[in-house]
């Protein structure tokens, strides 16, 4: 007898192109038939058969408080009966502008869109509208959105179909892309060398969330900033990933690296679909209607989503949040190591606040090429137990894991053991 997920998706793909709206979701990576998701609540997610699994995906990201956090989904009921669109500027708008520019000072202007993609997309045509140059340089594995120019060696979904760059984008638009290698400072001053009087921008993920987690050197956050005020070229930190999820002022604020610009989403949403860009006030000051950098949107500002934004960062700000987000996660992280150091299967893990990365080798990966030396066959069959035992990871081992606030000694103790199976299933031949 078929399930509840296998009838639902067999239904989908006769209406929608894979059976799903976003690629990563269609399980081609790890195989087996989706979940598909019918509620939420704190760290549980429950499917369309009623099976309940400890959810380490958080909508990608967005869920740090979890699931149907009271005061999120209050907030948006309270908006939603207030008006849901109104095309106009709102009062809610302007509060999370504020929150944002003070929480994150080096965003001095920021301007609301309705997703990260469209916060990328725009940060680079500001920065090219601003600098009057035309390339732009992004880093192999990184993901910044599906906007046509940065769809080059991309990682996130592009990773997991085995397809990193995409058809429909003319060789043209990708011509003024310079793709490095990430950790590689000196490959990046080379770059510079070569052709820093046409770099209008460097868009980096300054904690790397889409070919799985990749921490960043120290000297090559340092290279970045140094070399793009040498230049006078603009720093895009992507911190749609990142803000508010490894700390209160995001990954620039851990490591002590002041961009020129940086891109934001998903926990700013609450869950709702927010994005937003914005930076030095002498940059922000060429978008329309002050310059002439055209960037517009119907949703933007959503009140509703707006809502669910701005309940979100209010709670985040709570004394120790990240410190105990960050506690919990790195002990999820370290107990899977230990795990499988006793199972003796080569496997390491590690946590930026709130995200984590697994990875089957030896050692946690600092580049793309050993990000890609993992053993996927591995994960795969590593994921199907975890799955089986009601444990949630990103059905693909190229993607960050999440952790939020609602998890707690319970659901990472149910974790290690579930993992105890899976390690153990993997140590038979």
């Amino acid at each position: 007898m078929k399930s509840r997920n296998e009838i639902l998706f067999e239904k989908s793909q006769r209406v929608i192109p894979g059976g799903v709206n976003s690629p990563v979701r269609a399980f081609r990576s790890v195989g087996g038939t989706p979940v598909f998701f019918a509620r939420g609540s704190g760290p549980y997610v429950w499917d369309a058969d009623d099976r309940r699994y400890i959810d380490y995906v958080g909508s990608w990201g967005p869920l740090v408080l979890g699931h149907a956090h009271p005061q999120v989904v209050k907030a948006v009921q309270e908006a939603a009966a207030r008006g849901l669109s109104f095309g106009a500027p709102t009062e809610s708008e302007l509060e999370m502008a504020e929150w944002i520019t003070h929480c994150l000072p080096s965003m001095q202007q920021v301007r609301l869109v309705s997703s990260g993609t469209e916060a990328t997309m725009t940060a680079i045509r500001l920065a090219r509208g601003f600098t009057g140059r035309p390339k732009i340089v992004k880093f192999e594995g990184c993901y910044h959105g599906h906007a046509d120019s940065l769809l080059v060696k991309a990682g996130s979904g592009a990773l997991t179909l085995g397809q990193p760059s995409s058809a429909g984008v003319p060789a043209e638009i990708t011509a003024h892309t310079i793709v490095l290698d990430y950790n590689d400072a000196t490959m990046l001053e080379a770059a510079f060398k070569a052709q820093g009087d046409k770099i209008a921008a460097v868009i980096v993920e300054p904690v790397a969330g889409n070919m799985n987690l990749v921490k960043p050197g120290k000297e090559f956050l340092a290279a970045l900033r140094e070399l793009c005020t040498r230049y006078g070229a603009v720093l895009i930190f992507d911190e749609v990933m990142t803000g508010f999820r490894v700390g209160l002022q995001g990954a620039q604020g851990l490591f002590g690296i002041t961009p020129d610009l940086t891109t934001l989403g998903k926990v700013i949403g609450g869950g709702m679909p927010v994005g937003a860009f914005g930076g030095r006030r002498d940059i922000m000051q060429s978008i329309a209607p002050l310059g002439p950098v055209y960037q517009a949107g119907t949703l933007s500002g959503n009140p509703v989503a707006v809502a669910a934004g701005l309940a979100t960062l209010k709670l985040v700000q709570a004394p120790g949040f990240f410190e105990r987000l960050s506690a919990n996660t790195t002990m999820l992280v370290e107990r899977l190591q230990a795990t499988a150091r006793d199972a003796g299967i080569a496997f390491s893990a590690q946590s930026v606040g709130g995200m984590f990365g697994v990875y089957f080798r030896a050692q946690p990966p600092e580049t793309y090429a050993q990000v890609m030396e993992s053993d996927k066959a591995a994960f795969n069959r590593f994921y199907h137990s975890l799955l089986a035992e009601g444990i949630y990871f990103a059905p693909s081992a190229y993607e960050a894991g999440f952790v939020s606030a609602a998890h707690g000694d319970a659901q990472i103790e149910a974790t290690i053991t579930a993992a105890k199976i899976a390690f153990g299933k993997l140590t038979i031949t």
